[in-house]
């Protein structure tokens, strides 16, 4: 099956990468992400990845630990980074080419963040990494990718998670919460569904990018989403 995204913005969770540990980094998720994300590079498609940084440090965590907000911010920043070192590490033992950029400078390890640079790797075929979220507090890494998204021309952002899409309430608590197949911007906000945090819903609203909500644990499900295979959850303007 051919591809029905030329260009894609994939979000990933820092939490994600922590599988079944409570912190820090799982060798077995960075290598499933891997294996999955060489299936849609083989396909041709060009990959942008914004990562998380939860599970070293949260920016949010700061005040309850004495940290000023805006320090905390920036060290949450900092996991970003270090969690696009070890993708960026993975998907070379993959055979992926990638580059890892950052919003914040440090170029002994990642690329600053120049858009048509970085837009310029896309066309090559390469993998490109954002860490260092938008390179400002008070921004969340929701906001990083709906930024990025628009940025690059990308044609929809994929956002991996554990759950298969978007319910009327939380399925882990509650067990006749229903998914949603497509749903509109405007029906997320008036439900007040947890999709992303306002600043980066209301950019993907105003910029017509479209969001998949998708379980990217499952085997294939990243290959399936790009080739435009109705798994998940799809966000977009018009429902029709």
């Amino acid at each position: 099956m051919s591809a029905k995204y030329k260009r894609v913005l994939l979000k990933l969770s820092g939490e994600s990468l922590m599988g079944e540990k409570s912190f820090g980094i799982s060798p077995e998720k960075l290598s499933h992400y891997a294996k999955e994300i060489k299936k849609i590079v083989d396909q041709g498609i060009e990959l942008a990845i914004v990562i998380g940084g939860g599970n070293i440090f949260r920016g949010l965590q700061a005040e309850e630990s004495g940290i000023e907000r805006v320090q905390g911010d920036y060290m949450g920043m900092l996991s970003t980074v270090i969690n696009g070192i070890a993708l960026a590490s993975i998907l070379e033992e993959h055979g992926i080419y990638s580059r890892l950029v950052s919003a914040l400078e440090m170029k002994e390890v990642a690329e600053p963040y120049i858009r048509r640079r970085a837009i310029r790797h896309l066309e090559k075929g390469r993998v490109v990494i954002f860490s260092g979220g938008t390179g400002n507090p008070y921004f969340t890494t929701d906001s990083a990718a709906a930024l990025r998204a628009s940025e690059i021309n990308a044609d929809v952002i994929l956002k991996g998670t554990r759950v298969d899409g978007i319910y009327t309430a939380d399925p882990e608590k509650d067990p006749t919460a229903t998914r949603y197949d497509r749903i509109s911007f405007k029906e997320v906000i008036s439900k007040n569904l947890k999709v992303m945090d306002m600043t980066a819903f209301t950019m993907c609203h105003e910029n017509d990018t479209p969001i998949i909500v998708f379980n990217i644990n499952v085997d294939d499900n990243l290959l399936k989403v790009a080739q435009g295979q109705e798994i998940g959850t799809v966000v977009e303007c018009s429902c029709l």
